[in-house]
């Protein structure tokens, strides 16, 4: 007997037997959805109880929220990842990448439930899934990449092919990063357009994180011994450094042969 959720009146018996799938596999495919129905996944729940606790009759606390009053609960439970995976067990990872899962999909029934925003998770997975297929050609295209190295050198490609708007190595650093990344991010910039050698040696006494902790750690104890701020002093120097970099980019100066911007020095 002919299934009638997968045949059609007007299609012949062949073309029927050629379109239908055997009996066994619509009677798994149905069982399957069945249960997907009966059973949501725990994602699925999960967003589920956030739009419970943002609706009527919900959480007042919740309710009130806004992007912006959340910001400082999405820093923290990030930093608290982090450093779950830095020193932390699997439980201690398990929950703090959910925590962090939280707030993402908090902000996303936000946006569902503010007009000048209209979007929910759904739109954000695609959203990503999208970018993440665009920016690995070499995996859902026809690219050929072997090696991490050659992903690594061929990705500000993919991304300046999906964000033309940017004329600058310095867009899209967001610039509330904490001091020590921004350096490290804007000293990868600097690299890229010749303004500073990558491989050129520095005279510091550092050949691993081990070397470096203690060194960072005595700079930070010297400056507030004597009163500095050691979070502005750097962040300054790094805006020097962006000026450099815009100033090289404006003047085709970054095709030129490397050289020290001046602004990473030993002082005097």
């Amino acid at each position: 007997m002919t299934n009638p959720v997968f045949s059609s009146g007007s299609a012949s018996g062949s073309d029927a037997t050629r379109s239908t799938p055997p009996a066994d596999e619509i009677d798994r495919d149905a069982a399957s959805a069945r249960q997907t129905t009966m059973q949501p996944s725990a994602l699925d729940t999960l967003i589920v109880t956030v739009a419970r606790l943002r609706g009527p009759g919900g959480c007042a606390w919740d309710a009130d929220q806004t992007h912006a009053s959340l910001v400082r609960h999405l820093v923290e439970e990030t930093h608290e990842l982090i450093e779950a995976i830095e020193d932390g067990s699997r439980d201690d990872l398990l929950e703090e990448l959910g925590d962090v899962l939280y707030q993402v999909l908090f902000h996303a029934d936000l946006a569902a439930h503010t007009t000048s925003e209209n979007f929910d998770i759904q739109d954000v997975a695609a959203r990503l899934t999208e970018k993440m297929v665009g920016r690995h050609p070499h995996v859902f295209g026809d690219v050929t990449l072997n090696t991490a190295e050659e992903v690594s050198a061929a990705w500000d490609g993919f991304k300046a092919a999906e964000k033309p708007s940017r004329t600058s190595v310095l867009d899209g650093i967001p610039t509330g990063m904490p001091a020590l990344a921004l350096a490290d991010k804007v000293l990868g910039r600097a690299e890229k357009i010749g303004l500073i050698e990558a491989d050129a040696g520095f005279p510091l006494p550092v050949e691993s994180e081990a070397d470096l902790g203690p060194l960072l750690l005595a700079i930070v104890a010297s400056a507030r011994a004597q009163g500095l701020d050691a979070e502005r002093a750097l962040r300054t120097a790094v805006r020097d450094l962006q000026g450099e970099i815009r100033g090289a980019e404006s003047s085709a100066a970054g095709n030129a042969d490397a050289f020290d911007a001046g602004i990473i020095a030993l002082p005097a």
